[in-house]
């Protein structure tokens, strides 16, 4: 298993933990999945330019 696979698992789950819409994250609102697309966007940024 490369490791581009596993951090795009481990991004996903992340992304499905964070969202407001289960008990345990509804009083976070939307700051976390913000935060989380922020990162998502810096690892697609490092996967073009060939980093990761």
């Amino acid at each position: 298993m490369s490791i581009t696979t596993i951090i795009l698992i481990v991004l996903i789950l992340m992304l499905i933990g964070v969202l407001p819409t289960w008990p345990h994250s509804s009083s976070w609102g939307y700051g976390p999945t913000g935060g989380l697309g922020l990162v998502v966007v810096i690892v697609i940024v490092l996967l073009l330019m060939g980093r990761i």
